[in-house]
């Protein structure tokens, strides 16, 4: 007599599970760890003593002029309007200039030592200059992809192509989360509206649903159907919970399908939610001095500011990843008009959120960092604004064991290229690894007979940036 449980087997099944089976025994038994799709969730992260235990990413998104913000270079203002060397372009892949006419573009926006450590910060980043100290300045960021939608998905994900794992979705599977009633990832945006955002910056990919990065509205109101509907209170509607997922578990004890018990974790977590998001976006219990730290009120009101202050208290409840975008830094014309009003924008909010992670305590192991998807062209473009740039771009980094009030990385006289220590995307993925306990080419995930990792199979730790 046949038993109800083998009848549930597929032939599909059956082979896939024995498959994967008999090569995770193989591989386990030459490599003396399991690599099985199953089994590398398991595997413990993390791999060494973290230095953080978050990460707030501040993502300019449209890709930010380093030569108006951390990259000062008096030679292109000399040689302002003057051909540029054609030994630094040769070959390399530009997005929309012109070969024949690729002139110096140096403007005056002004720049300064800060603080003891005597970085040239701009003077556009009045607030971020009194944070100098604390910052990790990388110059020579250099990615693979010289278009928006790729280079953010290559930024993010470490792939140029759609479909791949986000860096906050890989942290949510490797380290899970700290707390039960908010998602460990979360997204936020601001900024003018112009140029768009791919949501595949954030996906899951081809991990489990439940590490997709979750969006949240910069108001008070986060959330959509956080209010249940009249005649409907929490006792029953967690009675509704509980009977849907024992009918979820009776399902997937018959077909095994992880995203199953995604959809059970999901319907907690949403009820969950239903309390804790209100909290979170009630600013009126921080005092004064921090709402006027940020430069926001007693609600949520969608600026960047707002959303640094809503980052820091999500940290402090235990979100793993936050990642904060604010559009608007695709400067192909009018530079200077264009980052001057984005740098307004966001400089307060990002020093606001260091001395304010700092002063309590939180930054020591909290990594944040600021950059967006590629850099711009010290050569000019219609006279006023700058290409997409591959070969540097401006980044910074602060807390969670960076080295403070550090330069990393050389530039060549035009900013053109590094001439010291580039940076690639896939170092960079290696090192934030790094600093939260995890081997970059441990984290991986077996995918269609594939063991695919953030890193690829590239990337190396930047020892020089960590403290």
């Amino acid at each position: 007599m046949n038993h109800p449980a083998i009848l549930d087997v597929t032939r599909r099944h059956f082979f896939g599970r024995s498959a994967s089976g008999i090569a995770a025994m193989a591989l386990g038994s030459m490599l003396g760890e399991s690599t099985s799709a199953a089994s590398s969730s398991q595997l413990s992260f993390p791999n060494h003593p973290p230095k953080a235990k978050r990460v707030i990413y501040l993502y300019m998104s449209g890709g930010p002029s380093q030569f108006e913000t951390f990259d000062d270079k008096p030679m292109l203002r000399e040689l302002n309007g003057k051909a540029i060397p054609k030994s630094l372009t040769d070959g390399v892949k530009l997005a929309f200039l012109q070969y024949e006419a690729l002139k110096c573009f140096g403007t005056d926006v002004g720049f300064k030592p800060c603080g003891r450590s005597g970085q040239r910060i701009s003077n556009l980043l009045p607030h971020l200059q009194t944070v100098a100290d604390d910052l990790c300045v990388v110059r020579t960021l250099q990615t693979d992809q010289v278009n928006h939608d790729p280079a953010h998905t290559f930024m993010n994900t470490g792939f140029s192509i759609a479909g791949r794992p986000s860096m906050g979705s890989w942290l949510s599977y490797g380290l899970g989360a700290e707390t039960d009633d908010l998602p460990s990832f979360v997204v936020m945006r601001s900024g003018p509206l112009g140029q768009p955002i791919p949501t595949t910056a954030w996906h899951n990919g081809f991990l489990p649903g439940k590490h997709q990065g979750v969006e949240f509205y910069g108001s008070e109101q986060p959330l959509n159907y956080l209010k249940s509907p009249s005649g409907i209170n929490a006792t029953s509607q967690a009675e509704t919970i509980r009977s849907i997922e024992s009918l979820n578990r009776l399902y997937h004890d018959q077909v095994d399908d992880p995203e199953i018990l995604t959809r059970i974790n999901q319907y907690e977590l949403a009820f969950q939610m239903q309390t804790s998001v209100p909290e979170l976006a009630e600013f009126s219990s921080e005092s004064a001095t921090t709402r006027q730290l940020y430069g926001v009120g007693e609600k949520p009101d969608g600026s960047f500011g707002s959303n640094c202050l809503m980052a820091r208290r999500m940290a402090e409840r235990g979100v793993r990843f936050i990642q904060l975008y604010h559009t608007g830094w695709d400067h192909h014309s009018g530079v200077v008009k264009g980052i001057t009003a984005r740098t307004k924008e966001v400089d307060q909010g990002c020093a606001a959120l260091l001395k304010d992670l700092k002063q309590r305590g939180m930054l020591e192991d909290t990594l944040v960092i600021w950059g967006g998807e590629f850099g711009r062209t010290p050569m000019s473009q219609g006279g006023s604004g700058r290409d997409h740039h591959t070969k540097s771009g401006p980044l910074w980094m602060a807390g969670g064991g960076v080295k403070p009030g550090c330069s990393y990385g050389v530039t060549d006289d035009f900013g053109f290229t590094a001439t010291e220590d580039p940076f690639h995307v896939h170092d960079f993925h290696a090192t934030v690894l790094h600093l939260l306990g995890i081997n970059h080419k441990r984290l991986t995930f077996r995918y269609k007979g594939f063991h695919f990792r953030l890193t690829n199979v590239h990337g190396n730790v930047v020892e020089k940036v960590l403290a």
